[in-house]
């Protein structure tokens, strides 16, 4: 369980990350303008499935290590947060080459099961949600509540259902709206920018709310 008073602000920012046009989202999108809605849908329920993996890994991993170390916890949210400003930084940097390289994806549309499979592996490669899961996510944790692992492991199963409606959304607007993206890639450059200026505000909070126990 989540600690009540931590419940509403986790979800602002879990939403804030999930709404950043990262490689998920860039990657369901360049699905959507290729293949159709099914085949983009099929990607953001493989990509969850990934997420939701590597939330049991940084759970079980985190778990022990913040229930002990306040030193830990603090470089742990700091260093991450530095990193998530780095990649709001590199989306912004490579904004261009992104756009172009979703527009241009060609070849018949794979299978479903293989839609699944390439999802999932985006998903648990997912830089930017490693980092928030692994930087962010402690600062939601209330170690007076419950255990840590336990409330780690439902941050993340919140974060995957929200990911897998919102990222769906994604896949569905841009499927039915197809020519509109594939017409114009600066709509996509426009989308990565703002997403990458709203992860780098993300990081900065992050670094500036750790706890300092030296």
């Amino acid at each position: 369980m989540i600690a009540p008073q931590h419940v509403l602000p986790y979800i602002i920012s879990a939403m804030a990350i999930i709404l950043i046009p990262g490689p998920s989202v860039l990657f369901t999108i360049a699905r959507a303008i290729s293949w159709g809605r099914t085949i983009a849908v099929l990607t953001v329920l493989g990509n969850t499935l990934g997420v939701f993996v590597l939330s049991i890994g940084v759970a079980l991993g985190l778990g022990p290590i913040l229930q002990n170390s306040d030193l830990l916890y603090s470089l742990i949210q700091i260093v991450g947060g530095a990193y998530i400003i780095w990649l709001g930084l590199n989306a912004i940097r490579h904004r261009v080459a992104a756009a172009e390289s979703i527009v241009a994806v060609q070849g018949d549309a794979p299978t479903k099961l293989k839609t699944v499979q390439q999802g999932f592996v985006v998903g648990i490669l997912n830089p930017k949600v490693i980092v928030f899961f692994a930087a962010v996510l402690p600062h939601f944790v209330d170690p007076t509540y419950s255990s840590i692992t336990s409330q780690l492991f439902a941050l993340g199963a919140v974060f995957c259902v929200f990911g897998f409606t919102f990222d769906s959304l994604y896949g569905l607007l841009a499927g039915t709206a197809r020519d509109w993206f594939a017409s114009s890639p600066n709509r996509l450059v426009k989308m990565r920018s703002a997403g990458g200026v709203v992860m780098m505000m993300l990081g900065l909070a992050t670094v500036l709310t750790a706890p300092r126990p030296w």
